[in-house]
């Protein structure tokens, strides 16, 4: 092992350690190298830029709608943090609601609690109450679980190891260098990026589907909202999509809906959350979709929105 290799071996080792964060619920360690203050401080440029141009609607029936259903996953997500020890969390949320006319069949919650929710994800869904939780309930689990800082952390470590992979093949081979340094920001972005995004998907569809069952919102709801979403059109490959196919999706959620059914106490009943790692976490499935649920590690189809989220339109995934 050449010096420059035990030196970045060296250096992602102590960054892993003191970048290790625990997402709630799930209980799985992730990677945070980027501090709450610098991602709460971009994220609020960014949604006051996103705000002032968007038209806003709240006074419509489906604004209504969307404040409504909104407040409540609030609500249970700012109980569930209160009452297990995330109180930094809590405090750091200040949330906000608003429905914008948009023909994007999209949704976020940005880190630091601003759920966006546009119309055009209504029109292609006709939502019930129970469905639209579902929607709001995995964006808000994207920003409580820090995906947008831990695939930020993850994104300079691949940068980092680019830059040094880059210099030790140069130092032999000036041109095989420069030909890698094309191909490798590809390389990475299949083998690391993608791949970890849908882990990120299939967790923040297991913790919305608890937060919207602390609601008081069915989290079978998610099955037949992701039922719909498949009858939309042409979907991209998985392989090349940071978010599962919509029938793995489907299939994973089924079978962790027992699961989230324990903490449904009825329409409109708020309930409390698990006080400990959801038990799936520590099953070993035979499935693939057990095996995706286990291993779940950010909005939803696959291309990222100025606002944090991503689209669920068919033609964008």
């Amino acid at each position: 092992m050449t010096q420059i290799a035990r030196w970045f071996t060296a250096l992602t080792l102590t960054l892993l350690l003191a970048g290790c964060g625990v997402v709630p619920i799930t209980g799985r360690q992730q990677l945070n190298l980027v501090s709450d203050a610098e991602i709460s401080a971009a994220s609020a440029q960014q949604y006051s830029q996103f705000i002032r141009k968007a038209t806003v609607d709240n006074n419509s029936p489906q604004g209504q709608q969307t404040l409504r259903v909104a407040r409540r996953i609030a609500q249970a997500t700012d109980n569930y943090l209160r009452n297990n020890g995330y109180d930094q969390i809590a405090q750091a949320t200040q949330w906000e609601f608003n429905f914008v006319r948009d023909r994007q069949v999209n949704a976020f919650c940005m880190p630091g609690g601003k759920i966006v929710v546009y119309s055009g994800l209504l029109q292609a869904t006709r939502p019930t109450d129970d469905e639209l939780a579902a929607v709001i309930a995995h964006e808000v689990s994207h920003a409580v679980a820090k995906h947008a800082n831990e695939r930020i952390s993850r994104e300079m470590l691949t940068q980092l190891g680019g830059q040094l992979l880059t210099g030790m093949v140069g130092a032999k081979s000036a041109a095989l260098g420069g030909i890698l340094q094309q191909v490798y920001p590809i390389g990475s972005q299949l083998l690391v990026s993608l791949p970890y995004g849908r882990k990120q998907e299939y967790e923040a569809d297991k913790i919305g589907m608890v937060f919207m069952a602390m609601a008081g919102y069915d989290p079978a709801a998610a099955v037949t909202l992701w039922q719909k979403m498949a009858q939309q059109g042409q979907k991209t490959p998985e392989f090349l999509s940071t978010h599962p196919s919509d029938q793995n999706r489907i299939r994973a959620i089924q079978e962790f809906l027992p699961e989230a059914q324990q903490y449904y106490s009825g329409p409109g009943v708020m309930s409390q959350g698990p006080k400990v790692q959801l038990k799936s976490l520590h099953k070993k499935g035979n499935s693939q979709a057990t095996s995706q649920l286990r291993d779940s590690g950010s909005s939803s189809s696959a291309k990222k929105q100025d606002g944090g989220g991503f689209h669920y339109e068919p033609v964008s995934r």
